[in-house]
């Protein structure tokens, strides 16, 4: 569980709530709020790639002055999600990309920032809000980043079903997007897929028969 300590400036500093977090072996999220510092005790658990999963192959359909002139691996991921509509393949809901990179502040948490928002539909007329954190091949996905959007969602968008999702870029260009979920235990990770965007030639009549006949989704 997460519990929270509001505390002043003059009462304890970051370097003994260090202290007290390595004791715990729990993780540090501090914000500034007015003139107090506020720290959050958050489960913290490495986010690693399940070597083990089935790579699924999708036709790539970024354009290629994208591929090319994207700034860094961050917007290079962000870009193949969109234009291949990853998001939605991923959750099963048509989405459309909101904002990226917004920037708000939050009551209780200050100012945070999120990669990219989408927002979709799905058959039955629900309507969810999707806050995306990427990560390029050398980082690593953050849980305290995915509490923050998880706030954020309830602050911004109180009516829409919040699923936090995380993408980071695989060795030999595969993509892998997690979905979390805030549970009684903390945030917990609910789904895990891989892709690959490849020419749509590459994509054999076996890799579609396997796809028809194994059950790669719930």
């Amino acid at each position: 569980m997460i519990s929270f300590i509001p505390l002043d400036t003059g009462s304890l500093y970051p370097r003994e709530s260090k202290k007290l977090v390595q004791r715990k072996n729990n993780g540090l999220y501090s914000r500034r709020d007015d003139r107090k510092y506020r720290f959050q005790l958050v489960d913290i658990f490495e986010i690693s790639p399940n070597p083990n999963l089935i790579q699924i192959k999708i036709p790539d359909a970024t354009p290629g002055i994208i591929s090319i002139y994207s700034l860094s691996d961050e917007q290079a991921l962000l870009a193949k999600l969109r234009y291949n509509r990853l998001v939605d393949i991923f959750s099963r809901v048509t989405c459309f990309s909101l904002q990226n990179h917004l920037r708000t502040t939050v009551p209780e948490m200050g100012q945070i920032e999120t990669d990219e928002i989408y927002v979709g539909v799905d058959r039955n007329g629900s309507q969810f809000v999707f806050p995306v954190q990427a990560k390029g091949r050398n980082e690593n996905l953050n849980i305290i980043q995915v509490h923050q959007d998880i706030h954020m969602c309830l602050y911004k968008f109180p009516n829409l079903i919040c699923r936090p999702i995380g993408a980071q870029f695989l060795s030999h260009d595969g993509i892998v997007l997690f979905e979390f979920s805030d549970t009684e235990d903390g945030i917990r990770i609910i789904q895990e897929k891989h892709y690959k965007l490849v020419p749509p030639e590459e994509i054999t009549e076996s890799d579609l028969t396997n796809y028809r006949n194994l059950k790669i989704d719930d």
